[in-house]
């Protein structure tokens, strides 16, 4: 991906090496909030509620001024110059529609955050929280995504900010909301399936920013869009619970298969434009 000669964004928060706040024992409003927005985008809440009790010992020492190798420094410019390509692209597709399109602020963070959604470690990945409108990603997790999760390349990273920030234009267009109204409404089944096809759409939407980076600034080249794919397939539901029970249960399925997730990344990528992303009305995904 050719990134270097790309403009940084300014809606960068590094907060790495910060000191998280303390009092968090395995429960607290902090939490049980988090974990809500976790069920919300289709994380596992388990994960958040069992974390609370860990934080003491992985808050990083605020005595000692935080110093990032030039590996992972050299990946914060990467992740200012992606939010700030999201930002050219959603700006411009807001306003064909004549809408204004409210950036989101990206925090950098490592091992621990608290968000306006709650406490979050590392562990969870990358996510976002509509209460603040802020994307958080620990670096750390790329190392995570290449080694664990078989997805490396610069594209492959690019495409989890891009998606997290997909998240960001479902929430300024009301999209999550209707979502997550529904939730207590109808059967838990039901409610995956309404959750797959966000996550889809920000797969899609994820798609849209990569043509539109393609096409303004010619960032992609040979290899680029197959990391793009090769990720998006490596956290389908399907080859994720395959890995980690054995056995696939698509009532289950938040986020959607491998092959669904490749499908809606394309066609994001192949159409450009968000009319093509409408997971909500696709008969079949």
């Amino acid at each position: 991906m050719r990134w270097q000669t790309g403009r940084r964004s300014g809606n960068i928060e590094d907060q790495r090496g910060s000191r998280v706040p303390r009092g968090f024992k395995g429960g607290g409003i902090g939490i049980l909030l988090l974990a809500l927005v976790a069920m919300y985008f289709g994380i596992d809440p388990a994960l958040i509620l069992n974390i609370g009790e860990t934080v003491q010992q992985s808050s990083p020492d605020s005595s000692a001024p935080y110093q990032p190798s030039a590996e992972e420094q050299e990946l914060a410019e990467f992740v200012a110059v992606v939010l700030a390509d999201t930002e050219d692209t959603w700006n411009e597709v807001f306003a064909s529609a004549g809408r204004t399109y409210s950036e989101p602020k990206l925090v950098l963070f490592s091992g621990a955050v608290q968000s306006a959604c709650g406490f979050a470690q590392a562990a969870m990945g990358p996510f976002y929280c509509p209460a603040d409108r802020k994307v958080y990603i620990d670096l750390a997790f790329y190392h995570d995504l290449k080694a664990d999760l078989d997805s490396p390349g610069d594209f492959a990273q690019a495409y989890v900010i891009a998606h997290e920030v997909g998240h960001h234009v479902q929430n300024l267009l009301g999209i999550s909301d209707k979502v997550a109204a529904q939730r207590g409404r109808v059967a838990e089944v039901e409610y995956n399936r309404l959750s797959v096809r966000l996550e889809l759409q920000a797969d899609c939407l994820s798609g849209i920013w990569a043509s539109h980076a393609d096409r303004v600034r010619q960032v992609v080249e040979p290899g680029d869009i197959e990391e793009a794919l090769n990720a998006a397939s490596n956290i389908g539901d399907d080859r994720l619970q395959r890995r980690s029970q054995g056995q696939i249960t698509p009532d289950s399925f938040t986020h959607g298969s491998s092959a669904q997730r490749v499908s809606w990344f394309r066609r994001g990528f192949q159409a450009g434009e968000i009319g093509s992303c409408d997971t909500f009305q696709a008969k079949t995904l």
